[in-house]
């Protein structure tokens, strides 16, 4: 090479290659993902089994005869170590490849978060629902029959007006008269998220468009009620993905999330489940949300912690996968 000439730069990698594997190529492949939304299925179905009594402190306590941990389990006491930014910057390069072929091997565990334990494959939506509980269906088809509507609502009324008189009260004076109808109005409205489905939800506006970059909505406020007691616990829920060459209109995402929350819940299966859904819809590259929340029933009873806030997070695709991907998200969001 001739001295006088100036030393030729590295080309860039281009911008639309940041987030990785990209789907415009014809070798992308929808099969990657379907382990990491399979494993969520099972955790949220796992929750909503059948009844199981709570762990004692005995069965909590450490077997010195216990065998080793799996290496899954070895895995995911390491996914939170430290890595350095040139890591990251170098994994990234390696990991831009858009043809298999050129791709270099997955992120290491160290920048990558451990596969999860479940894999089985629930159901997710049947009979027009989207994970229904056992009476779900039944109160749908009332809509058809006022009559039943009706007879659910007084028997409803009825329990409200027998707690009325359980806790002392006099569910005949002035004050509390129509408290037992308008309280099972108003937990009819609360529990709606059980008459409604993600296809009537989304209604059809997913569209195509030629876009691989993060799309994010943050702080669409949540209200749900907690399952173990009955009060409501509310928040701010952040949702972000990267398309695979469909996006879904912005109010449907406020929407989902809706759905799920206005049902007797428990934050992390709230979070997973919209996480999943959207994941569901789009096949996207990716899907994260984020979810915090203040539990009344950690607030008004119990513990009394009024300053507490719960924050729980789903991540799915290449946002599980690729640590760079997951900072920019959270980076967005002002959390990092």
């Amino acid at each position: 090479m001739d001295p006088q000439q100036p030393t030729p730069r590295p080309k860039a990698i281009p911008s639309h290659l940041v987030n990785g594997h990209s789907p415009l190529h014809p070798s992308f492949a929808l099969e990657d993902d379907q382990s990491d939304r399979d494993q969520t299925y099972s955790s949220i179905q796992t929750s909503m089994g059948p009844h199981r009594e709570p762990m004692s402190l005995e069965e909590l306590s450490i077997d010195e005869n216990a065998p080793p941990p799996s290496a899954s389990q070895q895995r995911s006491a390491i996914q939170y170590e430290e890595v350095a930014d040139a890591d990251i910057e170098d994994i990234e390069l390696k990991v831009a490849a858009r043809d298999r072929r050129d791709a270099a091997p997955m992120t290491p565990a160290a920048t990558s978060r451990s596969q999860s334990p479940f894999t089985a494959n629930p159901t997710v939506d049947f009979d027009g629902l989207s994970w229904p509980s056992v009476g779900t269906l039944a109160r749908l088809n009332e809509r058809e029959n006022p009559e039943e509507a009706k007879a659910r609502l007084a028997k409803l009324s009825g329990a409200v007006r027998t707690i009325l008189e359980c806790i002392g009260e006099d569910p005949d004076r002035e004050g509390l008269h129509g408290t037992p109808e308008r309280y099972a109005k108003a937990m009819m409205f609360f529990t709606k998220g059980y008459e409604e489905n993600l296809r009537n939800i989304v209604n059809g506006a997913v569209f195509h468009e030629d876009h691989d970059e993060l799309v994010i909505v943050k702080d669409i406020e949540v209200y749900s009620l907690c399952e173990h007691h009955l009060v409501p616990f509310t928040g701010k829920m952040h949702i972000g993905y990267i398309p695979s060459r469909r996006v879904i209109g912005l109010s449907k995402l406020a929407r989902i999330a809706e759905m799920f929350s206005r049902r007797l819940q428990v934050q992390e299966r709230l979070t997973k489940q919209v996480a999943l859904a959207l994941s569901e819809v789009l096949k996207p590259q990716g899907v994260a949300v984020v979810m915090e929340s203040s539990h009344l029933c950690m607030v008004m009873r119990g513990v009394q912690k009024g300053g507490a806030t719960t924050t729980t997070s789903c991540m799915l695709g290449a946002m599980r996968k690729r640590a760079k991907t997951r900072d920019e998200f959270l980076t967005l969001l002002n959390r990092r």
